[in-house]
């Protein structure tokens, strides 16, 4: 073989080795590149199921607040209601203490009859969820009670309840109106 025919081959061959390499590279390239697309996809695909979970927690936050409100709706729904009514019962006590001692026969029907009435109609209100402060020999909780004003008072302990102007009232343990109350202090 002549010296033009050897160093054709060679360079052939070398051609042939890049062209070998180069396609070697280009596999290769796509494989980095096949890599870093599923890699990218796995990525995506963590980041929905992140944000899957996300709203799935946040939709049962939702379903938890819904149903409790709910149920706060159905327990205080009638609170405006049930502080127009207890007027009406603030109403009837009045009348009878006007009429309480009163010797009349008929005033003392009259008595009897508005007496049975404002008891039904609190047990009405009972069966509702309403329910009387006591304050009768309680000692003060400003949670419950006004104090409208302080007297001393003979066998009574400091903050004990001497005098009730304006019983107090509770729905389903919600105070809707405190009880106005005289306090001993001593």
């Amino acid at each position: 073989m002549s010296e033009t025919q050897v160093n054709d081959e060679n360079e052939k061959e070398v051609e042939l080795e890049a062209k070998e390499n180069e396609e070697a590279q280009v596999a290769e390239e796509e494989t980095t590149d096949g890599e870093q697309e599923i890699s990218e996809e796995m990525k995506e695909l963590m980041e929905f199921k992140d944000k899957f979970y996300y709203v799935a927690a946040e939709m049962e936050n939702l379903k938890r607040r819904h149903e409790k409100q709910l149920q706060d709706q159905m327990k205080f729904g009638t609170e405006k209601v049930m502080i127009g009514l207890l007027d009406v019962v603030d109403n009837l006590e009045r009348t009878l203490q006007a009429i309480e001692n009163d010797e009349d026969e008929k005033v003392k029907n009259i008595f009897t009859g508005v007496d049975m009435v404002k008891n039904q109609f609190l047990d009405c209100l009972k069966n509702n969820g309403l329910e009387l402060i006591e304050t009768d020999g309680k000692t003060f909780d400003p949670h419950f009670h006004e104090a409208m004003a302080q007297m001393p008072a003979e066998g009574k302990e400091d903050q004990e309840i001497i005098q009730t102007y304006q019983n107090g009232y509770s729905l389903n343990g919600r105070v809707i109106r405190a009880a106005k109350v005289v306090v001993a202090k001593n």
